[in-house]
């Protein structure tokens, strides 16, 4: 890597909206209130953001394709601002705009902000995404629970793995996250489930039951970045200070919906994205060095797989891993500490920027009755797309070194 970003972007201030059906705001409101607590947060006023980036995936239920929307509802003061959309790495996109222009020296201070409002649709999930040519040709009859409902059975085929052990390793990824969104205040779903109420759930998608799906929400989260040192020019004090570490973006290729050794098992960019966060965040054991993590649980064995495309779990040996607590909250490292997607549905452009706030409050030690003991490094990690065709953004944040 010719030169990372580490510790040269911190993180000055962040806010997120409450998740959740939020029939009484549009996704103007929602970005007024994690704007609001972000500026708050970074102690500055608005004249002084100099470039922002719009993280929205849906322009044809929210605000359109423009960045116009940001710009006039928060009332920023005729700078640059860019809206991006990146599949369900939309958030992570805006992030890394932003962090890229303070690292590259193009502005002091600028803003990532993300939102979807969804529930209005009326759609039970997603909305349906216009992918010009490519799904006739690659998505024939596809549905996003059935595609990663694929990814369980070759799971279980590579590693034999019978059925009712996977179900309840499945079951216990989603009690946890719901146990850790109960002690959320900001989650969509707060209720504790458990795992005999999950493994006799509906099934959706063989083997995948109504609680290995997330659902969608509305929401919106916001992060203020600038240099360290213009941080502690504004009163931030190191030892409070929270930087990036890495930043990496991988997207398929074609190569993994074609014929070759890919098994369906995992997800290939994840492995690539991971390799290069960890080398530019100078981690090389991240099992034992890496505090927590937000992945993208989209659904419950999405999660399990990426435990091990993230080296977190050896391959094959994250359902040993799940069911001996690793990733609880009171384990090692713990997983979807704030309640996951599970727990706050998926607004596509917030949901990047809201893994990284959980981190950043984390390490701040600002997590109230979620809080852990003393976390060093924390790990985001979205997936975009399908299993043979995706998008995946990893983050990794820590204290100033």
């Amino acid at each position: 890597m010719t030169s990372g970003i580490r510790d040269k972007v911190a993180i000055l201030g962040m806010g997120c909206s409450r998740f959740g059906e939020r029939w009484d705001m549009g996704a103007e409101e929602l970005m007024v209130e994690s704007f609001t607590e972000a500026l708050t947060d970074a102690g500055i006023g608005r004249e002084q953001i100099q470039a922002a980036w719009l993280g929205s995936c849906m322009d044809e239920v929210n605000m359109g394709k423009s960045a116009l929307p940001a710009s006039m509802t928060l009332r920023l003061n005729n700078i640059p601002v860019t809206r991006v959309e990146n599949y369900c790495a939309t958030g992570t996109e805006a992030f890394r705009g932003a962090v890229y222009a303070v690292a590259s020296g193009a502005c002091d201070i600028a803003l990532a902000i993300g939102v979807e409002k969804l529930k209005d649709t009326g759609y039970g999930g997603l909305p349906g995404l216009d992918g010009g040519s490519m799904p006739p040709l690659w998505w024939p009859n596809l549905s996003a629970p059935g595609v990663f409902a694929q990814v369980a059975s070759a799971y279980m085929s590579r590693y034999k793995v019978p059925r009712d052990v996977l179900k309840r390793a499945l079951a216990e990824i989603s009690a946890k996250s719901h146990a850790n969104g109960a002690k959320n205040p900001k989650a969509h779903l707060r209720n504790p489930v458990s795992c005999d109420t999950i493994m006799a759930s509906p099934m959706i998608a063989e083997p995948l039951g109504l609680f290995d799906c997330c659902g969608v929400s509305d929401g919106s989260a916001a992060a203020i970045v600038t240099t360290p040192e213009i941080a502690r020019s504004l009163g931030k004090h190191p030892d409070q200070m929270v930087t990036v570490k890495a930043l990496q973006l991988a997207l398929s290729n074609g190569s993994e919906g074609g014929y070759n050794d890919w098994d369906g098992s995992y997800i290939h960019t994840t492995r690539v994205a991971a390799k290069r966060a960890y080398a530019e965040a100078g981690i090389t054991r991240p099992r034992d060095e890496i505090s927590m993590f937000e992945v993208h649980d989209c659904f419950s064995i999405t999660e399990l797989v990426t435990m091990e495309d993230l080296s977190l779990s050896s391959d094959g040996g994250a359902i040993k891993d799940v069911m001996d607590g690793f990733y609880n909250a009171d384990g090692k490292i713990p997983c979807q500490i704030d309640g996951g997607l599970k727990c706050f549905g998926h607004p596509i452009g917030a949901s990047g920027i809201r893994m990284v706030y959980e981190m950043y409050l984390q390490l701040l030690g600002r997590a109230g009755e979620r809080q852990l003991k003393n976390p060093r490094y924390g790990l985001t990690h979205n997936l975009g797309g399908f299993p043979h065709q995706n998008v995946v953004g990893i983050s990794i944040v820590g204290r100033y070194q």
